[in-house]
């Protein structure tokens, strides 16, 4: 889970911006104080930075260039002005993109979603597999798309394993019979087709895009666009 750093003078902001990110997978780290939101960037453990410019104290444009004298941590500054001449003073100071107060949820959520695919991620090298708004979970052997989630079985998870980790790549069914079941097991190559059906029932029923990411290939097999 990647842990986002929230900081405005505004709990009420905080709080709203967090009740934003949490269906999407990210942990949120909420800071009023500019001096102390430095310090928890200095921790190296956050993935991403959400940073109000007008704050008493020290304001985001100050924040964000002291935190790029130590850390290339992505930061998006968030403010109700939107000026040319402000837009270009963020961008001088370090910052990565600038959204401007009032936002929309889904701007904000796929601002950050976009921000974070540029970013490695160690952890998800570890446990999930990341192929752009989709994460599928080791761990859980589930699928995320945006706020959606799906259980997976175990069969279903390795063909989705298998295909989400090349996409584009046409897998004939006889290597996707090998990637699910045993090689010693006989199982008839018609067995693919049931599994691949199920999971699209699944899939779109639970509201992903299956027409769009998982294509026949007629006469040889499946792909995952």
């Amino acid at each position: 889970m990647r842990t986002i750093l929230l900081v405005d003078d505004e709990q009420r902001m905080l709080d709203l911006i967090e009740l934003f990110l949490i269906p999407h997978g990210y942990r949120c780290i909420k800071e009023t104080d500019g001096e102390k939101a430095l310090d928890i960037i200095r921790t190296g453990k956050i993935s991403l930075v959400l940073l109000d410019v007008m704050m008493p104290g020290m304001n985001g444009w100050e924040v964000c260039e002291k935190a790029r004298q130590f850390t290339d941590v992505p930061i998006i500054m968030l403010t109700a002005r939107s000026t040319k001449p402000d837009l270009v003073k963020g961008l001088e100071t370090g910052a990565d993109d600038y959204i401007t107060k009032p936002f929309d949820e889904r701007e904000l959520v796929a601002r950050v979603h976009a921000m974070l695919r540029r970013m490695p991620n160690e952890e998800n090298e570890n446990h999930a597999i990341v192929n752009g708004d989709f994460i599928l979970d080791r761990e859980t052997y589930s699928l995320q798309y945006f706020e959606l989630h799906i259980q997976l079985t175990l069969k279903e998870f390795y063909l989705v394993e298998a295909l989400i980790t090349r996409p584009k790549k046409t897998f004939t069914r006889e290597e996707l019979l090998h990637v699910a079941w045993d090689f010693n097991t006989y199982t008839d190559i018609r067995t693919i087709d049931s599994h691949i059906r199920n999971l699209r029932d699944k899939l779109k029923t639970n509201g992903f895009p299956v027409e769009e990411i998982l294509k026949t290939v007629w006469g040889i097999g499946y792909k995952w666009m």
